[in-house]
């Protein structure tokens, strides 16, 4: 049932999310800054879906991309209905690398440009990327570190910057992410549940 990722010298630039009216369209995350040069009529794009998926091992050719209210829709040949793009939600679209290996994008890398990069948690480094996770809901950057290995969300709030020239991830995670979390302080002195019998006056 794992999602398989395609290969590295793929980009991923899109999740198809839900279907949209009665002809086949579908409702589009991006993952690009330059929707304009990916999603052209006649792309064709490798999708990642579940191995139990009938999309699986298959591809996905644009027809038209279109916005409503500035929400990007697409339509997609073989899909002429509803029920057919209901099949599709959750999809993630994958496109061959250009020939020159710049995307021209600020926030998209390739998967083999971020594993084995150094991660830097307040100047000092806390692991290395094993490999990248991307499931429906958000990528994750599985990093290798002394004691195992750390799921981290990969977005802006915890990620703010990767730098590929210098081989580095900069992360600001959550407090327990990169550690165990000090177990929690055992109960304080028992309460006293009443006066020492002991140590009452004996009342005539």
């Amino acid at each position: 049932m794992n999602d398989r990722t395609p290969p590295h010298a793929q980009l991923r630039v899109g999740r198809l999310t839900k279907a949209h009216g009665l002809k086949g369209a579908i409702k589009l995350e991006l993952f690009t800054d330059d929707p304009g040069r990916r999603f052209v009529p006649g792309a064709v794009f490798t999708l990642q879906v579940p191995t139990s998926s009938p999309w699986h091992g298959k591809k996905l050719e644009l027809v038209e991309l279109r916005w409503y209210n500035q929400q990007p829709v697409g339509f997609f040949k073989d899909v002429p209905d509803r029920t057919t793009a209901e099949t599709l939600a959750k999809a993630i679209l994958w496109i061959d690398q250009d020939d020159d290996a710049d995307s021209g994008e600020d926030d998209a890398w390739f998967d083999h440009q971020l594993v084995g990069l150094r991660v830097i948690r307040d100047g000092e480094q806390v692991g290395t990327i094993s490999r990248l996770e991307h499931l429906p809901a958000q990528d994750l950057l599985i990093v290798k570190t002394p004691t195992g290995e750390v799921m981290v969300p990969f977005v802006k709030a915890i990620v703010p910057a990767v730098d590929v020239q210098a081989g580095t991830v900069t992360v600001t995670p959550p407090t327990g992410l990169f550690e165990e979390l000090p177990p929690e302080a055992e109960a304080g002195p028992e309460a006293s549940v009443g006066p020492d019998p002991a140590d009452t006056d004996p009342v005539d």
